[in-house]
């Protein structure tokens, strides 16, 4: 790497390391971070829309877990009659959560996992689950014909759908949340995180590994994932005036009078 591109990644992580920035606005676990509080938004609405369904709910979490159902509130709720099926590569922990584990027949919720690809779901029949919902997994799954063929399947398999996805153009990298790293060469990248600890990743030791997990997150622009959708309508979700993530939302009844709970996203239309 050439010495002005090692000059701009040293710039850059001394402003991250003196002031906190990245961590302050990106973090979701620091609660009192401006991430925090538009993650807390987005999932008030998307409980808000769950309401809206009558019961049975079957629902496909594609790269979930449990511990997210459970951060939004919904385990200690009164609802009855839903089933998650969690779509992994690797094995999740199977739960049935009925706030009692000694009498599982009475089970409000029941999770199960299963051995998957987001690109491939042969196993689910068509329009076999009322809800699919997935959280930044498309931009792992490979190249833009990849996330094509994950946004077909969604579309497929699921009545409704509500995918989630960072921003290419948003200044903070979400997984490495570091400033415009992103946009550095890949080279730049390399030399960073193998010199470093950076976001939700520790320091590499092997850059090949360190490349290869680089060219594995591959963020979308608004455009490529209008495209993935073409039916849907998109959510920009703001944050500090800059849209920081997008929602495709589609197949729900009443979209528009659910968005008002979203006071920092912005509801798009296809021109």
């Amino acid at each position: 790497m050439n010495h002005d591109l090692r000059f701009l990644s040293l710039r850059l992580l001394q402003m991250v390391k003196n002031m906190n920035i990245a961590s302050r606005i990106y973090d979701y676990r620091q609660t009192n971070s401006l991430a925090a509080s538009l993650r807390n938004k987005r999932l008030n609405w998307f409980r808000s829309l769950l309401e809206t369904v009558p019961t049975p709910i079957n629902i496909l979490d594609v790269g979930g877990r449990a511990s997210f159902w459970n951060n939004l509130g919904l385990l200690d709720s009164e609802i009855v009659g839903w089933e998650i099926t969690l779509l992994n590569q690797s094995e999740q922990e199977t739960l049935l959560w009925d706030g009692d584990s000694s009498n599982p027949s009475q089970s409000k919720f029941k999770f199960k996992s299963c051995l998957g690809d987001a690109r491939d779901m042969s196993q689910f029949a068509n329009q076999q689950f009322d809800i699919v919902f997935s959280n930044s997994v498309i931009e792992h799954v490979g190249d833009y014909q990849d996330k094509q063929r994950m946004a077909q399947e969604v579309q497929r398999v699921g009545k409704r759908y509500f995918i989630q996805t960072p921003n290419f153009h948003f200044p903070i990298e979400p997984h490495f949340v570091f400033p415009a790293f992103h946009w550095l060469p890949i080279p730049a990248r390399v030399w960073l995180i193998t010199h470093f600890s950076l976001g939700w990743f520790n320091k590499y030791d092997d850059p090949q590994c360190a490349e290869a997990d680089i060219r594995g997150i591959q963020l979308l622009r608004k455009d490529e994932f209008l495209n993935l959708f073409p039916d849907a309508q998109l959510f920009e979700e703001k944050l500090l005036g800059l849209t920081k993530s997008f929602i495709a939302f589609g197949g729900w009844e009443c979209p528009d009078q659910t968005s008002s709970s979203l006071e920092k996203t912005q509801l798009v239309s296809r021109v």
